[in-house]
Order: C-alpha cells, then structure tokens, then sequence
C-alpha cells in the first residue's frame, strides 16, 4: 500500500518537480508529489502530497522532513489521511439543509 505524506505551509511558487526534488535532497525517495492547486484559478493552495516510493519508512521520513524550509517556509509533514467520500463531505455544508439557526432560508418576519 502507498505511504502519503501530507506537506502543509509550501511556498504558493512550489511546483510538483521542485516537491520532489526537496524530497530528493532531504534524503527520501518519492514516487510522486503534487502541490495542490485552486480548480478555478490554478495558483497553490499551500499543500501538497508525497508518494513515498516503495520501502521508504514513512515516520522516518516524517521526522527527517518536519521543521525544514522550503523557499524561507518552515513545512509541516503528516500522514495524509484517506480522502473523504461523499457521505462525509454532505454533513459539512453546502448540501441545501437548515443553516445552524433551524432555519432555511426566506422572509424570516412572514406572518401566517
């Protein structure tokens, strides 16, 4: 199974092949990295994923690489959590429910 990091606090000019070279230069091999980027507008949202390549020891990597700069930023380095499926991103928001007062929306003041 495939060792995800998560790479949070990246410089907004990073891109996937200079993630992977900082991972190169840290000492670890990855079998891949992407920066994560805004659907609409194409610039970095700050993040990214490493792919550890195969036989890389995940928490090793973790505690070689938490700490250390990237372009003057200091990373923060996890394990990447699962993504989410739908079911869960539904209870977050956004699905056409009551807001958090009870209430759906309209002329609150209408009189019955």
């Amino acid at each position: 199974m495939p060792q995800k990091l998560f790479v949070g606090n990246l410089p907004h000019s990073v891109t996937d092949s200079e993630l992977t070279d900082f991972e190169t230069q840290a000492g670890f091999q990855a079998a891949s990295a992407i920066v994560v980027r805004d659907k609409f507008t194409g610039q970095s949202r700050g993040f990214g994923f490493v792919e550890l390549a195969e036989g890389q020891d995940m928490e090793r990597a973790i505690q070689g690489l938490i700490g250390q700069t990237l372009n003057g930023r200091r990373l923060t380095v996890n394990e990447a959590r699962p993504p989410r499926n739908d079911s869960q991103r539904s209870r977050h928001g956004g699905d056409g429910g009551s807001d958090s007062r009870g209430d759906r929306g309209g002329d609150r003041k209408r009189r019955f």
